[in-house]
């Protein structure tokens, strides 16, 4: 039996998308709008790894290998009352200027993992994707599953916004899986972990680097660490794993078709938040 910590140097090198949050850590409204979800036997393993779930490949050997995705810490008591610094926008913004295509339309930046889709170095009979990533000069197959209803979301959201994929995973591992998932051409841009900035233990994804009007930015993201400077643009969602019956994507489509014909972002938002 492999000894735990090398199983957990590992697991904190496979980790897909760092998530961590502990519970009533977050703002307000995001405490009413998340749930906690139990994450499954091997997070004993991982104590760091409060809001995620961690499946490590066999050992292959006793190197640790690089991360693909560092996980994001938890947020400080007291830093939802706080005003967290913005760093200042970039002299080049992440993304081009907007096609024609989708002038006029909001921006919707929708993260990845636990979000769109989950993912494990553990095999899943029933995985919609197999993915091999090299990491040192092996590969290992990482199994994907979908979450329901992710692809009638994909192509409604496609039709009313400008849609960016921003993930704080490593492209090696986040590209090939959105060549799968996104079949229709949705997301305009991808961003990935380098797009991110690193905050107090977080990478967080900093809407004022994107270029864009943040009245009509919204952030789609299961981790309230990665839009802490910007929790007014966000609509949360709720963590994914393998509930075959979640709804959560689908009964998000008649809020956004409301929200895009909106001026700007934050009324409504604030509405979510208040309810």
């Amino acid at each position: 039996q492999m000894p735990v910590s090398h199983m957990a140097r590992i697991g904190r090198a496979l980790v897909m998308d760092g998530k961590q949050l502990g519970a009533g850590e977050a703002s307000q409204c995001n405490v009413s709008l998340k749930k906690q979800r139990h994450r499954g036997i091997l997070s004993s393993f991982f104590c760091c790894f409060r809001d995620y779930n961690v499946e490590a490949p066999p050992a292959s050997g006793p190197s640790v290998l690089p991360p693909l995705v560092e996980e994001n810490g938890g947020l400080q008591k007291g830093d939802q009352r706080q005003v967290i610094p913005i760093p200042s926008p970039p002299a080049k913004y992440l993304l081009p200027e907007a096609t024609v295509l989708d002038y006029g339309k909001k921006c919707v930046v929708i993260d990845l993992d636990e979000t769109l889709v989950h993912s494990s170095f553990k095999p899943i009979s029933n995985a919609d994707f197999i993915v091999p990533v090299e990491i040192d000069g092996t590969i290992h197959q990482v199994y994907v599953l979908k979450r329901p209803h992710v692809d009638e979301f994909l192509q409604r959201m496609g039709q009313l916004f400008e849609c960016v994929l921003f993930t704080a995973s490593l492209a090696k591992y986040a590209d090939p899986v959105a060549d799968l998932l996104d079949r229709w051409g949705v997301f305009r841009a991808r961003l990935f972990r380098e797009s991110c900035v690193f905050h107090r233990g977080n990478y967080v994804k900093d809407l004022s680097r994107l270029g864009r009007e943040l009245s009509k930015v919204i952030i789609v993201d299961n981790s309230p660490a990665s839009y802490i400077f910007h929790p007014e643009n966000a609509v949360p969602v709720q963590s994914w794993f393998d509930d075959m019956t979640d709804t959560e994507l689908l009964d998000l489509i008649p809020f956004f078709e409301g929200l895009s014909r909106e001026d700007d972002v934050y009324s409504m938002l604030h509405r979510l938040c208040d309810r």
